[in-house]
């Protein structure tokens, strides 16, 4: 009577190890480290380590030997003040082409690694770094649609030959006036059989013949989801360029987006970053009307009055070159011939046909650069802030073509170095679908990030003690047994979380101080179980083998109600709920693992086989 047969003891054992195995690289630590890559070369192959270790050792800085990992090299540094001008140092080195991130490197042995056991990653709340929330403005969204079918029906409308007299954005439509009622006629069906994503609805009275073209319901759905998509792999895009490891971007809601940026302190730096919409467009400077007529108010039609950076009116083509989203590589750098900052671009098949087409046309005629970015102000209305984006749109530079280029080119008329860095940097991650602002913005510094640690810590050990004290106290020998299960218990706990690369924050260390507690319930459960099978009679072995199977409906029926609140907790809650979620969930597994057949395997060794008088219970 009571022992399990020697697979069912192995099993166990085997699982004891694994967990062991699993959760040791969380007792190692980690080094403050600079990750170095290159964009579209393997960095290890280089020269750069040798370069990195020199001017390092030239700025005083102790620093472990580089690590070559998968075409990236590791810098493992001494302190966090060490690493920030680590990464400095490198990135001045080195210059563009280069990914320069700060991150924590686990001091895992390699025996640990070969079998993939890697430590728990750490959340925001506890590495340290930036949390935004940010909201897309899905209105600038839709109107930047607008806009593009407006510029498109003007197109279809001249290669059709059909006259109008205006066009233009009238509220969420595109408004045109045509010259008479057979125009109309043939305009409604040409853009109806052009533009099937918008609905076409015309009007002949009084003599005035308008056409109107409004986007379909679905089509603004298509266009909300696509602002939201695009943001997000511009925002990943901006990120890698920032040079953050393990960054979290997921969207929330139907126009919010959550990033979470590990180990940025420089908040200032990210939110400009993350949050600027810069980008360029090329366009034909219009010579053949009057600027001055223009700023008086008569603009001609297929034109636009810009102004340069010093208030300087300029007049433009309304068709546009080539743009910002057609642009795949960007690198800033100086003018060999003036020595001003400039921007080496690099356009996308169709951006470099166009740009070969107009440039074959044009030797000898003037071609403006239109920097335009989305900027937000806050105002006071009615004693709340409200926030108002706005277009920023200036010509910082016009040059006469010299000669037929179109894949690769140079922009030049920048303010500075650090602008043409900065512009470099954001057309190479895209241009954002839409403007974005921040609604919600916390920092957790790296000194806070350790203090929480060190107190979650220490209440996961306080609870630790005190419930092994009261279980070996009141439960004596089956106390003690109790407590090595719920040893057992946080081991396998932690190796769960390392083994599926959870994300540990304060609110898990919660989740686990209250695993701590939850863990001997089901032991309390049996014990009291067998000590009233003792006091109605029962002999020791028949009281153990009752004790266990007693009270084991009850232990489930506990336990899958608190796994369903945790469930609902993951599916419903947001980041820091969800972490809870997760530890309150593997922590009922493990710990009815543990209480169950862990304490019944040891009781089974103690006690299995044996004539007893009494039980230390």
């Amino acid at each position: 009577m009571n022992h399990y047969p020697n697979w069912k003891n192995i099993l166990i054992a085997m699982i004891v190890v694994v967990g062991i195995l699993y959760a040791l690289p969380n007792l190692y630590g980690e080094d403050p480290a600079v990750q170095v890559s290159q964009e579209k070369a393997d960095i290890t192959a280089g020269t750069a380590q040798g370069l990195i270790e020199t001017r390092l050792k030239d700025a005083g800085l102790t620093f472990k030997p580089l690590e070559a990992r998968d075409e990236r090299l590791l810098v493992r540094m001494t302190s966090y003040e060490d690493q920030q001008r680590a990464k400095q140092i490198i990135r001045d080195t080195l210059g563009d082409g280069y990914h320069v991130a700060l991150n924590l490197a686990p001091n895992t042995p390699g025996w640990l690694r070969s079998i993939n056991a890697l430590p728990m990653f750490l959340g925001l709340d506890l590495r340290g770094g930036v949390h935004f929330q940010m909201e897309v403005d899905m209105e600038t969204a839709l109107e930047n649609s607008l806009e593009r079918y407006q510029d498109d029906i003007r197109t279809t409308l001249r290669k059709k030959k059909i006259r109008y007299s205006r066009l233009r954005i009238d509220g969420d439509s595109v408004e045109v006036r045509l010259k008479s009622a057979a125009d109309l006629g043939v305009a409604e069906d040409v853009l109806g059989s052009a533009f099937a994503v918008l609905d076409i609805t015309s009007s002949d009275r009084d003599r005035e013949f308008v056409l109107k073209a409004k986007m379909t319901e679905d089509e603004v759905r298509e266009v909300k989801e696509f602002a939201i998509q695009q943001n997000i792999t511009t925002l990943r895009n901006r990120v890698n360029e920032l040079g953050v490891m393990e960054p979290i971007i997921q969207r929330q809601g139907e126009d919010r987006i959550v990033v979470q940026l590990p180990g940025v302190q420089d908040t200032a730096e990210a939110k400009r970053i993350l949050g600027a919409t810069a980008t360029l467009e090329y366009r034909a400077v219009d010579t053949e009307h009057d600027v001055a007529e223009a700023v008086a108010g008569r603009v001609p039609a297929g034109s636009r009055l810009y102004r340069e950076r010093d208030g300087k009116p300029i007049l433009l083509k309304k068709k546009k070159i080539a743009t910002g989203d057609q642009i795949i590589n960007a690198r800033s750098g100086f003018d060999n011939q003036t020595g001003g900052p400039q921007v080496s671009v690099t356009l996308d098949g169709q951006g470099a046909k166009n740009m070969l087409k107009f440039t074959k046309k044009s030797v000898g005629k003037p071609m403006a650069v239109v920097f335009i970015e989305n900027r937000s102000k806050t105002q006071m209305v009615d004693g709340q802030e409200k926030i108002t984006s706005y277009k920023v749109e200036e010509v910082i530079s016009v040059a006469t073509i010299r000669g037929v280029f179109g894949k690769q080119f140079q922009t030049t008329g920048l303010d500075s170095p650090r602008e043409a860095h900065n512009l470099a940097l954001l057309l190479r991650s895209g241009a954002l679908a839409a403007p974005v602002r921040i609604v919600e913005e916390r920092t957790v510094g790296p000194s806070l990030g350790k203090d929480n640690i060190d107190k979650g810590f220490r209440a996961v050990v306080i609870g630790f003690v005190l419930v092994l004290i009261f279980m070996a106290i009141y439960y004596k020998v089956f106390g003690l047994v109790a407590d090595v299960a719920l040893a057992l218990n946080l081991i396998l706990l932690v190796a769960l979380l390392s083994m599926l690369q959870a994300t540990l924050t304060l609110p898990g260390i919660a989740g686990i101080v209250l695993t701590v507690g939850m863990a001997v319930d089901a032991n309390v459960l049996i014990f009291e179980r067998i000590r009233e099978e003792i006091r109605n009679g029962s002999s020791p072995q028949a009281s153990i083998q009752a004790g266990y199977e007693k009270a084991f409906s009850t232990i489930i029926d506990a336990n899958i109600t608190t796994l369903i609140a945790a469930i609902v907790l993951f599916s419903f809650g947001t980041g820091p709920i969800k972490g809870f979620a997760v530890t309150l969930s593997l922590g009922i597994i493990t710990s009815m693992f543990t209480a169950i057949l862990g304490t019944r395997a040891v009781i089974n060794l103690l006690y299995g086989g044996r004539r007893l008088e009494k039980l230390a219970i």
